[in-house]
């Protein structure tokens, strides 16, 4: 009886050890011979799946699961199957990730200043402070002379004189971006000089008017100027350091939008530290005692996730009928109150595919001013791979291979499908995973 003990137990070091070197046609063997191998735990409770999967050995990952290893088995420092055979999956290799668009920061915000009423007073008159004009939400921009659809738009730059009629206007909201950093001056107006001859940074303002447009366009002595009616695509066209600046100011202008009036008491309300906050003109509302969010910018937190197979070599990627033909982008939803990102990942993709994710990992966020959300995008690993697409959410998903996505991003002949814009960071974070090590 100890003989036969000891030949199984030689058999299961002999299975583990076979699993950790990614010999998949001896593990096939014995399983064949004992099915039940496939659960086994050995040192420290670790089986087959994790020891595959911590060595990189995925193809043999992809047999331990297509033969129904149980998922959820847990080792010695309590990490799950599914938390170990993941975990390089989610490792991305030396990639250099390309900075996301709208994240740029070129002004420094000088948030400190904000309540320095004469400060701000000197700024806003100062010859060398720069202006851009919102109208809609919408900047004041001008277009390629050309007419080369593919080129860059810009900003159009204002100087004190021209504006300062707006300034007076009851209606007009002014926002404070912050002054140009040292380095990146990148404005069209020259800064002055100090008695010390330090160069003194120029402040930036953002003015949204009810101003008719046409009127607007009038103070602008560019050619081919406009207001963008579709921001979505057209603030795209901007450059890196513009982009920045118009999701800053997008963002705050529209909250103002939207906030004109007490959320608490429903009354009138006023703009103080340069535009970054409301105060309610009602002195017995609640809202000036204590410290509370109506008073301030908000910001929507919003999880976008690209969904990675568990062979590792496919993602899932769906399209709403609002997206251009034949276009595919990451799954995205908003955070809900009193949920982790983890758990808002999980939902989601869940509520819009009916895939099940096990762990998620952080990749980087990106400012999106539609009209002011940050997303934050995620890898997260899916532990079922059938699709049962929420159609009021979106109308088609699909797992598409590495291939397929490579061809798509880069090759553009006869793609499956296309890719999100470069500026999303959706398109940044297929890119990511494309970047990592595929092999693992």
């Amino acid at each position: 009886m100890s003989h036969e003990l000891s030949m199984q137990e030689e058999m299961v070091e002999k299975f583990l050890d076979a699993a950790a070197r990614g010999d998949l046609t001896m593990v096939s063997t014995l399983l064949s011979q004992v099915p039940s191998f496939i659960n086994h735990k050995g040192y420290r409770g670790w089986t087959p799946l994790m020891l595959a999967a911590r060595n990189g050995h995925f193809h043999l990952v992809e047999k331990l699961l297509s033969h129904g290893c149980d998922r959820f088995l847990v080792n010695s420092s309590s990490q799950r199957q599914t938390d170990v055979s993941c975990q390089r999956l989610l490792q991305g290799s030396d990639f250099d990730q390309q900075e996301n668009y709208f994240s740029r920061e070129t002004l420094d915000r000088m948030s400190a200043k904000r309540t320095d009423k004469v400060w701000l007073d000197a700024k806003q008159s100062h010859p060398d402070t720069i202006y851009l004009l919102f109208s809609n939400l919408s900047p004041m921009v001008s277009s390629p002379q050309d007419g080369n659809d593919g080129g860059e738009t810009k900003l159009c730059q204002f100087k004190y004189e021209v504006v300062k009629d707006l300034l007076q206007k009851p209606a007009t909201v002014l926002v404070f971006l912050g002054v140009e950093k040292r380095k990146n001056c990148s404005s069209s107006f020259s800064s002055s000089q100090t008695k010390g001859g330090v160069q003194d940074p120029a402040a930036w303002f953002a003015i949204c008017t009810d101003e008719d447009e046409a009127e607007l366009l009038k103070r602008c002595k560019q050619k081919n100027c406009s207001f963008p009616k579709m921001p979505n695509r057209d603030l795209l066209k901007l450059t890196e350091e513009e982009a920045g600046v118009v999701a800053q100011a997008r963002s705050v202008l529209g909250w103002h939008s939207r906030y004109s009036f007490c959320p608490t008491c429903g009354s009138s309300t006023k703009l103080e530290e340069g535009g970054y906050k409301r105060s309610c003109l009602n002195l017995d509302c609640r809202s000036l005692r204590g410290v509370h969010n109506t008073c301030y910018p908000r910001v929507d937190p919003v999880v976008i996730m690209l969904v990675i197979h568990p062979d590792g070599n496919q993602c899932l990627l769906g399209r709403k009928k609002v997206f251009p033909s034949g276009m595919f982008s990451c799954l995205a939803g908003f955070i809900e109150p009193g949920e982790t990102i983890e758990d808002a990942v999980r939902r989601e993709v869940e509520e819009e595919s009916g895939v099940k994710i096990g762990p998620v990992q952080y990749v980087s966020c990106q400012p999106w001013p539609m009209p002011s959300n940050l997303m934050i995008g995620c890898l997260a690993l899916a532990i079922s791979t059938d699709i049962r697409v929420d159609e009021n959410e979106i109308e088609e998903a699909r797992w598409f291979t590495r291939q397929q996505v490579i061809d798509s991003l880069f090759r553009g002949e006869s793609p499956a499908f296309t890719a999100p814009p470069r500026q999303t960071i959706a398109h940044q974070l297929i890119k990511h995973w494309i970047g990592m090590n595929s092999n693992l």
